[in-house]
């Protein structure tokens, strides 16, 4: 028999497995080379279409919030990175959109400020160090989801000795913190300062802060058990509330505030509680102390006549942290230096508790019920 056959039977099959090799080779560098917005597509392929996540579609009490499970999973533009959630913060700010004291930007809107979790999908030309795979934690909007499209510019990697649970619990309330005592009012060894609603989770924060800059801090709080708490961070003196409305109330604690600070007062107050502590706050401030207001947790502060400045040359801030993170370079700068002191000072992220995503209503009846302290999280 013949050989000639068969050795052109195999040198053509030689021929068409090396063919189709070359294919392979050359739709394989086509795909490596080819435009982001084709690796894009390729990424978001490979990931659910729906998602689970909280939404409101007009504003109102607890009731409004509705959990679904088929909410489309969001497709990252230029400048995005898509994180898959996993864990949530809550913060008053989502109470304040919810009841609509701060106007949402359209409905249906999605609730949240902050999370943490892994990158799963970048939008074209994303930062090369934001890479799909990498721990982040982010501050943005649209957080009660499983999944969230992020400004990179607001997403930054975690340290290996930083739980994705400590960052998300660390991020907003922490950064709040710390830019309020850098940029709102720069606290210097020794300072009288004072915090009021201690023992929520800014409170916590700017505990631990103050005393690693070395500031001696007055703190206030509702109940002993909340007071205590605020104690074991950092705060030199412990306070019950003023009294709210009571009359003569806010006189009193102002003048036991001056008479603490040295017969003087405080050079700073940083008060998240708003409309019931503010008059209090105001008159525990020394000569060209600092009353920084920002919160609201009973209620905004009503109109205040500048002329009650004058009398001890005082200055009144309502800062919001993002005009503090105006660039990508300052982001950078104050979240690294709050991993920093989380890594090298031992600070506790002080996580209340973690809530199921379905459950967030419950989240916020705990939070607005003052039934909380520290930070509280949903996990979707």
């Amino acid at each position: 028999m013949s050989l000639v056959p068969r050795l052109t039977t195999t040198a053509s099959r030689i021929s068409i497995a090396r063919s189709s090799a070359s294919s392979r080779l050359s739709s394989l560098s086509s795909q490596l080379s080819a435009p982001p917005q084709f690796q894009l597509r390729r990424a978001m392929a490979s990931l659910p279409k729906t998602m689970k996540g909280v939404v409101i579609e007009k504003t109102g009490g607890t009731e409004v919030l509705q959990y679904k499970t088929d909410l489309p999973v969001p497709e990252p533009k230029e400048g995005e990175v898509l994180v898959k959630n996993e864990f949530i913060g809550v913060n008053y700010i989502d109470t304040y959109f919810r009841t609509g004291l701060y106007p949402a930007p359209s409905f249906p809107y999605i609730l949240g400020r902050e999370g943490s979790g892994t990158i799963a999908a970048t939008g074209p030309n994303p930062p090369h160090s934001l890479a799909p795979g990498t721990r982040v934690a982010w501050m943005g909007a649209s957080a009660y989801a499983e999944y969230t499209a992020v400004d990179a510019a607001f997403c930054i990697a975690i340290p290996d000795s930083i739980s994705l649970r400590d960052a998300a619990a660390a991020i907003l309330q922490g950064l709040t913190a710390l830019t309020l005592i850098r940029e709102a009012h720069y606290v210097s060894p020794g300072d009288w300062v004072l915090v009021h609603a201690a023992a929520g989770g800014v409170g916590l924060w700017l505990c631990q802060l103050l005393r690693a800059a070395g500031a001696r801090t007055i703190a206030t709080a509702s109940t002993a058990e909340k007071r205590e708490l605020a104690r074991r961070h950092g705060a030199e003196v412990l306070l019950e509330y003023h009294g709210g409305e009571e009359p003569g109330a806010a006189e009193a604690f102002a003048k036991e505030v001056v008479r603490i600070a040295d017969g003087k007062g405080v050079v700073a107050v940083f008060d998240g509680v708003g409309k019931a502590t503010f008059d209090a706050s105001l008159a525990s401030l020394r000569s060209k102390g600092t009353m920084v207001s920002f919160g609201n947790a009973s209620g905004p502060v009503p109109p205040v006549a500048i002329a009650r400045l004058s009398p001890k040359n005082l200055r009144l801030m309502r800062p919001t942290l993002f005009s503090y993170l105006t660039t990508r370079e300052e982001f950078e700068k104050y979240a690294n230096e709050l991993w920093d002191f989380m890594t090298k000072g031992k600070m506790d992220a002080n996580v209340h508790d973690t809530y199921p995503l379905q459950d967030v209503a419950r989240a916020h009846q705990d939070l607005e019920g003052r039934k909380t302290t520290g930070k509280l999280l949903l996990q979707p």
